[in-house]
């Protein structure tokens, strides 16, 4: 599958996680499931989640604790793939 067709489904995906003030370990185990069912997650990072931190940062922390790679960050919003 091409870059562009992965970015156009990803454009097209709702964020189904949400990252709040209880942070990336209350959602860990909930993306690993879903990235089990499905290609790409995407995760919107709320402004109580992110505090002083980038979305960038957060993502890169949240695909190393569960094994998956960051596909693309835009906003306070990452899409995630497996592995």
């Amino acid at each position: 599958m091409s870059d562009q067709t992965r970015r156009r489904l990803a454009h097209d995906l709702d964020a189904t996680l949400r990252v709040g003030k209880a942070g990336i370990d209350a959602v860990s185990s909930e993306l690993i499931s879903q990235l089990d069912r499905q290609e790409m997650v995407k995760v919107k990072f709320l402004r109580s989640a992110r505090g002083v931190e980038e979305t960038e940062t957060l993502a890169t922390e949240l695909a190393e604790r569960v094994g998956a790679s960051v596909f693309q960050v835009r906003g306070h919003t990452a899409v995630f793939t497996a592995g």
